[in-house]
């Protein structure tokens, strides 16, 4: 099949919604402004120091774009890492904008953390729990949040609107939870909920692109069906956001069978990985899949998931980003101020500081994807399946020049 050379263009094109970057690679930095004010050390594997890691991720790792959770009023006593309140975003969001990064915005719409077993309702929105007061203070919440963002010079490009959604939202009662047996009432109640906070942003920052997260994507029928549930009920949203740890989902088998899925349901819909990780030392041994025969707990079992996946991701055209969930986990600060327990998936050794060489791996995400290309017309381009522009939108023919999507692949037309 022949490919077209590409490279002066992708800094520009656009898979239907990409905002700076044709393809963003980067990692969830909550926690970094926590370590720095611990003083904690990073060091190269050489045992140099890394003056400033923001930058050395742009300049070293060749990451484009960062992701920062935002906690409605973060309620640290539990957890030392539940701190990002609006002022803290705010800050790490303009070092990011400033370091010339995109920034993906991530609402937990929660005082802590929000997952497929929590969606607590923000302790400030308990005086009236009403369906119509809450979706009102989500819309309210929202567009005061971007507000100040954007006065600040930290506007998002990305917006997640709620954090693995896949049960629903602003839970009162278990019957708030959404499942596939849910009452048409319960799942409607979930969707105007996140139509509301769509408006928000669609408001107060048009550019940035709406990303809708779950974390399905070890059950490829239960994504799909989200989805359609989604569109169904007319949600507006503008990129699929999926969660893949292969401890809990499965292996690339499983992720490439549920993204083939998602091209062939929702071609308009890029797909991006915005939570991803692997254990370099002591791998659980509770509640998860045993991956160690493929992957070693180990700092070089951690690089080789990386480059599977980066390989993985290149086969699917439908995916355009990809962030490493808490890459700067790196101890726990000096009396235990920033982590209670380590975690073990970061991309820094947890007592040397020294990093892990998995993190120059991941930039393989771009340069296999960009390796993929944008075909020729004159092959890619026969056939009876769908077309659509870069908005998204169903066209009858690729008669005008420009980039077209069919079949999963970026076609030029010249």
């Amino acid at each position: 099949m022949k490919k077209l050379i590409f490279a002066a263009i992708m800094g520009t094109m656009a898979m239907g919604a990409q905002a700076q970057n044709a393809f963003n690679l980067g990692g969830d930095i909550s926690v970094l402004p926590q370590y720095e004010k611990a003083n904690t050390p990073y060091y190269t594997s050489a045992g140099t120091k890394i003056p400033d890691v923001l930058t050395y991720m742009k300049n070293t790792c060749k990451w484009n774009s960062m992701r920062v959770r935002l906690f409605v009023t973060p309620d640290s006593k539990t957890d030392p890492q539940v701190v990002q309140d609006l002022e803290y975003v705010k800050n790490l969001g303009k070092r990011i904008k400033e370091a010339g990064m995109d920034f993906l915005l991530d609402f937990h719409y929660s005082d802590t953390w929000a997952d497929p077993d929590n969606q607590a309702i923000p302790s400030t929105w308990k005086s009236n729990t009403s369906n119509a007061v809450l979706q009102d203070s989500l819309y309210g919440y929202t567009k005061r949040c971007l507000e100040y963002l954007v006065e600040n010079n930290a506007t998002p490009d990305f917006v997640q609107i709620g954090n693995e959604v896949s049960y629903g939202m602003l839970w009162r009662t278990n019957n708030d939870r959404c499942y596939s047996n849910s009452t048409t009432s319960t799942w409607k109640r979930f969707t105007d909920f996140l139509s509301s906070a769509a408006k928000a942003v669609r408001e107060v920052t048009p550019e940035a692109k709406i990303v809708l997260h779950v974390e399905r994507s070890g059950d490829a029928n239960a994504t799909v069906n989200f989805y359609n549930t989604m569109k169904n009920n007319g949600v507006d949203y503008d990129i699929i956001g999926l969660s893949y740890y292969p401890f809990w989902h499965g292996y690339l088998s499983t992720l490439s069978t549920t993204l083939t899925r998602l091209a062939s349901s929702f071609p308009d819909k890029p797909v991006q990985i915005v939570e991803t990780a692997y254990y370099y030392q002591w791998f659980p041994t509770k509640d998860v899949t045993n991956t160690t025969g493929t992957w070693a707990d180990t700092p070089a079992g951690q690089q080789a998931f990386i480059e599977d996946l980066c390989t993985e991701l290149a086969k699917h055209n439908n995916v355009t980003g990809l962030y490493y969930w808490f890459p700067e986990e790196n101890g726990n600060g000096n009396t235990f101020t920033v982590l209670k327990n380590w975690i073990n998936r970061g991309l820094w050794d947890n007592e040397t500081h020294k990093i892990n060489a998995g993190i120059l791996k991941l930039q393989n995400f771009l340069t296999e994807k960009e390796a993929v290309g944008i075909y020729d017309i004159k092959v890619a381009g026969q056939g009876t399946s769908p077309i659509y522009n870069l908005s998204g939108q169903q066209v009858s023919s690729m008669s005008a020049p420009g980039i077209y999507i069919k079949d999963g692949k970026k076609i030029l037309k010249k």
